[in-house]
């Protein structure tokens, strides 16, 4: 054969192997196992036989993923997962927030419009505060006919992740035990959903023993007898997790989810693990416990979906919302810094000292986290200069011990911080309608709680609660080991690239090509 030949050959060899269709997955599904640390994955790596295990040996494992705002909260982290957006963008800036428009606290999902559908005789949820767009919405708007469900223990985690164009969000009711919906998504339940709650599963739990460290006398904890207190624990302990995962089993089965000819998506949000680790801290036989249970409940879902729609069809993403902060106590067991202070010791000298400079009012309405709002109808009446205001209220934050860092609400607009990764965090969460005057950084492990309490939480830019899983899986995915720095933003534009849809409106993220073919 002589040169042209060969050359040709080649040519077409190439050509063909660069037309080869990537097989499209017919389901999508996003988990996100709430609290969630990065290093639980290598902790606990040898317990892992399961679904985990299955992700970290066949996936594309992002081992330096990191969620790039602030606070490190719920409904931040499941807003950002499938919009790319930050905080800023998005206008969810907290779990809760102080809206100036109706002097009230509202939820990043509460809206007074709906009724709760199932459960308790309360208001509905939905994602209306949500100011952009998700990669289902994008999903839907491209391909109609396309379906997008939510499923949680929390009501944000269900609604933020699926979106404004979902098919349905579905969420746990504490009181009741049963699961819930909002009539933003419909007039009534479903009845598969109806016939789910019917069966009571989560009776079945009553007197049962979860049995998390076999090794103490104190490693168990009995289930309570069936009633409002038994359904309110379900939602505390591993037990949990078990009954969501089955609720999306007969999602799937009911909805047809990948079976129809069509991509869809499904967002599976795990709650459970995070009531658990605020209860017993990281370090806990707990969360090693309900940890190692979520890899098993994990290789029973891919189980199912294997006998559903085929696992080779399913692109699966791990990721969470945030990490968690080291119980203070255990801390200094180990000669480490941390603490806990409460709100009145910051915001008590705070009030303080602008009664001092501008006379006696109430100066602060409301917080959100450890953000004041100030009061400024009071500040508009007095003829104040507003940034003078802040900069005293901000001089006398600083003096506290163990305040890392206090951002006025004008050096933050102008961009007038110090130039770090935690200070750039909190710009790109920082929107002018809804976030507070002040944003207040507390010392690394130093933690916003009474000083008598117990437990843990979250909310720091710093890495124990920034650093989170992204494990991508199935079709198209080139498994191995990812070691440069990524952001969660980054999983939206990722998926909207390998789904040939439009990127999410307000995506701040870049796609993750090297794993894609």
């Amino acid at each position: 054969m002589n040169f042209r030949a060969i050359t040709l050959l080649l040519l077409a060899s190439s050509h063909a192997f660069a037309q080869t269709p990537v097989r499209k997955p017919k389901l999508v599904v996003l988990i996100a196992v709430d609290q969630f640390r990065y290093d639980y994955l290598a902790r606990f790596r040898d317990e892992y036989k399961g679904g985990l295990d299955r992700l970290l040996r066949n996936g594309a494992n992002y081992v330096n993923a990191h969620l790039e705002h602030y606070p490190t909260v719920t409904a931040i982290g499941h807003s950002t997962m499938l919009s790319g957006a930050t905080p800023n963008t998005s206008g969810i800036i907290a779990n809760d927030w102080f809206d100036r428009a109706s002097g009230k606290t509202v939820t990043s999902v509460s809206d007074d419009g709906t009724k709760q559908l199932g459960g308790s005789n309360v208001a509905g949820a939905s994602p209306r505060r949500m100011l952009v767009s998700t990669l289902g919405d994008e999903m839907k708007r491209a391909r109609p006919g396309t379906k997008v469900i939510g499923l949680s223990l929390k009501d944000r985690s269900s609604v933020l992740p699926a979106g404004h164009m979902a098919d349905a969000a579905y969420w746990y009711d504490t009181k009741t035990g049963d699961m819930v919906s909002s009539t933003y998504y419909f007039p009534a339940l479903p009845e598969w959903a109806k016939a789910f709650n019917q069966r009571r599963l989560v009776d079945k739990y009553a007197g049962l023993d979860w049995v998390f460290d076999k090794s103490s006398p104190k490693g168990t904890k009995k289930m309570s007898p069936v009633g409002e207190k038994l359904s309110a624990e379900i939602y505390s302990s591993p037990f949990g997790n078990e009954l969501l995962e089955q609720f999306a089993e007969e999602a799937v089965r009911r909805e047809k989810l990948g079976q129809r000819g069509l991509t869809d998506l499904l967002t599976l949000s795990f709650s459970s693990n995070d009531a658990i680790g605020h209860d017993a801290g990281p370090d806990s036989p707990q969360v090693h416990d309900v940890s190692v249970r979520t890899d098993a409940i994990l290789a029973k879902f891919f189980g199912f979906l294997e006998q559903t729609v085929g696992m080779q069809n399913v692109l699966v993403i791990l990721t969470a919302d945030h990490g968690v902060t080291p119980v203070p106590e255990v801390l200094a067991q180990d000669k480490m810094p941390g603490g806990r202070l409460p709100g009145a010791a910051i915001f008590g000298p705070m009030e303080k000292a602008l009664e001092e400079s501008f006379g006696p009012g109430k100066w602060m309405l409301s917080s959100a986290g450890s953000g004041p709002y100030l009061n400024w109808d009071l500040i508009r009446e007095r003829k104040l200069d507003a940034r003078e205001v802040e900069r005293v209220a901000a001089s006398a934050v600083a003096q506290i011990p163990h305040i890392a860092r206090v951002l006025t609400r004008h050096q933050i607009l102008q961009g007038d911080v110090v130039v770090d990764r935690f200070s750039q965090r909190v710009l790109r969460s920082f929107h002018p309608q809804r976030s507070p005057d002040l944003e207040i950084l507390l010392d690394p492990y130093w933690l916003r709680t009474a000083v008598n309490a117990t437990g843990t939480t979250h909310g720091s830019p710093f890495s124990y609660d920034s650093h989170i899983p992204l494990i991508f899986m199935g079709p198209g995915i080139k498994p191995g080991r990812y070691v440069r720095n990524v952001a969660l933003n980054d999983l939206a534009a990722s998926l909207a690239t390998i789904l040939n849809v439009e990127t999410p409106s307000g995506s701040a993220g870049q796609p993750l090509t090297e794993m894609m073919p």
